[in-house]
């Protein structure tokens, strides 16, 4: 089965899918750290592509950047200055050729992941 990387954000404050939230994806190898692409959450809170797609999926080391901030500013949640949580870097590992999901839980003051399906 060939590899490739998806992601979820629900707002689990307000209760619904985290929509036009920035990611980044980057890949880390030692010390660098590259940047391979920028999506934004659709409406459902889902990217329209898979962030890492099956043809550019290679195992490694990975980080998500949620910016939880910008869309926690564009939902009118009042922000603390500075605000609690800002950007969410998520560093995993992607060890064999499967579906990784990484989803985000987020509210203005906590968030979880967790390895998904």
């Amino acid at each position: 089965m060939p590899g490739y990387l998806t992601t979820h954000v629900l707002d689990t404050a307000r209760g619904c899918p985290a929509q036009d939230m920035k990611i980044e994806l980057f890949s880390i190898k030692g010390e660098v750290r590259t940047l391979l692409r920028t999506l934004t959450t659709n409406d459902d809170g889902r990217t329209d592509s898979q962030i890492l797609p099956e043809g550019e999926f290679a195992t490694g080391t990975y980080e998500l950047v949620f910016h939880a901030g910008a869309y926690l500013d564009a939902c009118g949640v009042t922000p603390e200055n500075p605000r609690f949580l800002d950007v969410i870097p998520l560093r995993f590992g992607m060890s064999e050729q499967s579906h990784y999901h990484v989803p985000l839980l987020l509210s203005p003051f906590g968030y979880s992941t967790y390895r998904g399906s």
